[in-house]
């Protein structure tokens, strides 16, 4: 079995305006992914808008995510940085504070070559002992990775898994097959982008790294389930009662709906940080919709 697989949940980081963060309400979210069973939670995702928060915050989100699952969930949590010694710091915080692993996003202001890549995520593999997944988020970082950057970066020693972004669900069954033949046998293979991730699964993907299952993890839980245990049909039907929370996904961002969601399940009311700003009254009115819309469908 991959070092990854199944479910990664990525909840919300609730804070403050000044970006104190919300302990309570964090402790709420991940004991609901707890209890739900997930097969590891990625904290500090850009669900968990890492890159706003500072060293010691991160810090402390991480310390009170593993206090709160008691060691019974692998967490994987963000060690992204401007700079490479930054995220050397970010990922030997992680290490000593008992994270399963660093997810790792090629972050820069300036636009960088593969080399560029390769270097970075090699000396914060090496010098960290973290076990680093690379998370491929062209959308954000504007920087893909290639097959031929993939397959170099899965022969660095402490490198284990990918997390991919979904272009399209027809093109999902391809793009595994093709990377599965460049990296090694146990190399985890994931995706994100949560309305093609039930295709992801079908398809034989390793992991599905989940927006939505950072705040609702049971349907998510069930998609997985059913993809493990080849009911496609099962998936695709629990899928289906997704699409408008999908639909919403698209139009307002996933970050914006999920803080709502989290809003409307009363959790908390924490707001992303500025300059993102929260959804509109009408938008908002259209995600508890959507989540009554879901919770009819579970219950029929």
């Amino acid at each position: 079995m991959a070092f990854l697989s199944g479910l990664c949940a990525f909840p919300i980081t609730p804070t403050d305006s000044d970006g104190r963060v919300d302990t309570a309400a964090l402790r709420q979210l991940i004991a609901r992914l707890c209890t739900a069973k997930v097969d590891s939670i990625g904290l500090l995702g850009s669900t968990g808008t890492y890159m706003y928060l500072s060293r010691q915050q991160r810090r402390r989100t991480l310390s009170e995510a593993l206090d709160e699952t008691g060691g019974g969930i692998p967490v994987i949590v963000g060690v992204g940085a401007l700079r490479t010694d930054e995220a050397i710091k970010h990922a030997r915080d992680a290490k000593a504070l008992g994270a399963a692993a660093g997810l790792l996003a090629a972050v820069s202001y300036a636009p960088l070559t593969d080399d560029e890549v390769f270097e970075h995520f090699s000396s914060v593999a090496r010098r960290s002992g973290l076990p680093i997944v690379i998370y491929d988020n062209p959308g954000t970082t504007h920087f893909r990775f290639t097959p031929a950057l993939v397959a170099r970066l899965a022969q660095v020693p402490g490198i284990v898994a990918i997390k991919n972004p979904t272009d399209g669900g027809d093109a999902i069954l391809g793009h595994l097959q093709d990377q599965r033949q460049i990296v090694p046998k146990g190399f985890s293979i994931g995706y994100s982008g949560d309305w093609n991730a039930t295709q992801a699964m079908i398809a034989g993907a390793d992991t599905w790294y989940s927006v939505l299952g950072g705040i609702l993890p049971e349907p998510c839980m069930g998609i997985v389930r059913a993809a493990q245990q080849g009911d496609h049909a099962q998936a695709r039907r629990i899928d289906a009662t997704l699409v408008p929370l999908w639909e919403l996904f698209k139009t307002y961002s996933s970050l914006r709906v999920v803080y709502t969601l989290a809003e409307v399940l009363d959790i908390c009311r924490a707001a992303p940080p500025l300059p993102i700003m929260p959804l509109p009254i009408a938008a908002k009115h259209q995600v508890a919709d959507a989540l009554a819309r879901l919770r009819t469908a579970a219950v029929s």
